[in-house]
């Protein structure tokens, strides 16, 4: 019987012997498995080399990445301080607000934590922990201080709107309060002030005397002390003519005596406008103005309303 063999021929080149070697069949099959053994050891080992080279690799830029990170981190912790220096110029201008205002400051335990709580209770909630605790904790206590920071600037935006609405009412009072003499000039005498008790020259007893008087020449005008609606023009007991005005805000104003009154109920009227005379009408025994300022329906010194600039001269 024939036996089966392999011959394999090398050739080196044209001009080179030929070299053979002959294999009986049964020697060729163990050869080439050995021969696959070897080649798949050789691909492992290249391909166990390029992926652990790329691991490096990966690692390498994955911890470039990370120290940028964390060198960002620094940096937004360096702007968090910024920011915490400018909301506490902040929270003194609105202090000085709310003072003007006539407001109480915010209580500083409550401005210091905001309005709302304060997010997470502690880093190993977030899962950036589980990979880079160090990082972790330092993304945590910026977001932990841009979340006050946030707080704090809604409680200082809300804090200006109601004070801007109480000093736009308050300038709206002043506004519309009576701030000047409704007499002036030198011919003119502060001759009777506010007072409890106070002896009556033509009924001649001891009795309140609820507003101020200011002499003038008979006819002198009298102008309105500020803006307002007049709700009376006509004669009351004692006053004579009168004329009140409403300006708003639970206060009025009257002015009494007059020979002449030149204004109408329902009228709107401005400060410094003309609405009457000087005249001696009502219980008066001489030509003067008698003025009066009511707050929610009590008299008041109208002196603690009027500009001192606006006086007239005082009696000696």
């Amino acid at each position: 019987m024939i036996r089966e063999r392999w011959t394999v021929l090398f050739l080196r080149g044209e001009a080179s012997a030929v070299r053979q070697y002959s294999l009986p069949l049964r020697a060729v099959r163990p050869v080439l498995v050995g021969v696959g053994i070897v080649a798949a050891a050789l691909l492992t080992a290249a391909a166990f080399l390029f992926y652990d080279s790329g691991a490096r690799v990966r690692a390498g830029l994955l911890a470039r990445e990370n120290s940028l990170l964390e060198q960002e981190l620094e940096d937004l912790r360096g702007k968090v301080g910024d920011f915490e220096t400018q909301m506490a110029d902040l929270a003194e201008q609105d202090l000085q607000a709310r003072l003007l205002a006539g407001r109480a400051g915010i209580d500083p335990d409550v401005f210091k934590m905001g309005v709302g709580g304060p997010g997470l209770a502690h880093p190993g909630e977030g899962e950036l922990w589980s990979l880079d605790p160090a990082a972790s904790e330092m993304a945590y206590a910026v977001r932990y201080d841009l979340g006050a920071l946030e707080r704090q600037a809604s409680l200082l935006e809300k804090s200006f709107d109601e004070t801007e609405a109480v000093m736009e009412e308050r300038l709206d009072r002043l506004e519309a309060m009576p701030s000047i003499y409704p007499i002036g000039g030198p011919l003119s005498t502060l001759s009777s002030g506010f007072s409890a008790s106070r002896f009556h020259p033509l009924h001649q007893v001891y009795r309140p005397h609820r507003g101020i008087d200011i002499s003038a020449v008979y006819g002198t005008p009298i102008i309105a002390s500020g803006p307002g609606v007049v709700t009376f023009a006509g004669t009351m007991k004692g006053y004579g003519r009168m004329v009140e005005i409403d300006h708003g805000f639970g206060v009025i104003s009257r002015y009494a005596h007059a020979s002449k009154l030149l204004v109408y109920r329902g009228k709107r009227v401005q400060r410094k406008e003309l609405i009457a005379l000087v005249g001696s009408s009502g219980s008066s025994e001489a030509p003067h103005l008698h003025f009066e300022i009511h707050e929610n329906g009590q008299a008041v010194d109208p002196l603690k309303y009027m500009l001192p600039s606006t006086a007239p001269r005082l009696r000696r």
